[in-house]
């Protein structure tokens, strides 16, 4: 009897944890079934698989779940092996990526530039100088070892779905990205791929979402 493959994932569209699992299966080749998730109201299928947290994406395979995007990429390298490597298996270099993919994680940036979107004055440039000199520790950790032109993997898709939105922020925002310009570079690069292309969120339709996102957040503020 053949095995069973079942692959099913549930995300958010506009979610960068949700994106960066998106890539890996994308650069493995793996073909799954995708549940688009509402954030507000999230289905049964979030409950059961993910009980404790309730936080997406969330991988069942073969109907065993998985949770959190950096766990779930790794789980995808180990068990699809015929796609290429997403971590390399130099024992250094693996530990390089994790090591700041963690640092993005724990610095809590996605969270800040979301704080940036909501709010507005001196709360706001607070947040933005947060933001700034987390990416500068970021940028001149990360300057010897990427971007790696001839391998695309673990901390691309870290960077692509978290700066991506960044990006977009800029634009509802107004601001440019010269105070970072080696991430910009990496991200523009990225891009370009085919895989992201194929894989990432349109750019007008994340700048529209986050305008909404803003506007809300400032009325909301402004009522209080």
């Amino acid at each position: 009897m053949e095995k069973q493959n079942k692959v099913l994932l549930l995300g958010i569209w506009a979610s960068p944890y949700t994106k960066r699992v998106e890539l890996a299966f994308k650069l493995k080749g793996v073909t799954y079934e995708y549940v688009e998730e509402d954030m507000f109201n999230k289905s049964p299928l979030v409950f059961k698989y993910n009980p404790i947290h309730q936080r997406l994406p969330i991988l069942v395979h073969n109907g065993n779940p998985i949770v959190e995007s950096l766990v779930i990429i790794e789980y995808i390298d180990e068990t699809w092996k015929n796609g290429p490597p997403i971590l390399p298996a130099d024992p250094y270099k693996k530990r390089q990526l994790r090591f700041w993919a963690t640092f993005i994680h724990q610095s809590q940036l996605f969270e800040t530039m979301v704080k940036v979107l909501k709010s507005d004055g001196e709360e706001q440039e607070k947040d933005i100088n947060k933001m700034l000199e987390t990416i500068k520790v970021l940028e001149e950790g990360v300057k010897d070892i990427f971007p790696d032109d001839n391998n695309v993997g673990y901390l691309d898709f870290v960077i692509c779905s978290v700066f991506s939105f960044h990006v977009a922020m800029e634009e509802v925002l107004g601001v440019d990205s010269e105070k970072t310009p080696l991430l910009h570079s990496w991200v523009t690069k990225l891009n370009h791929l085919a895989l992201v292309k194929e894989t990432m969120a349109l750019n007008h339709k994340l700048v529209e979402v986050l305008k909404v996102v803003r506007q809300k957040a400032l009325k909301a503020a402004s009522a209080t």
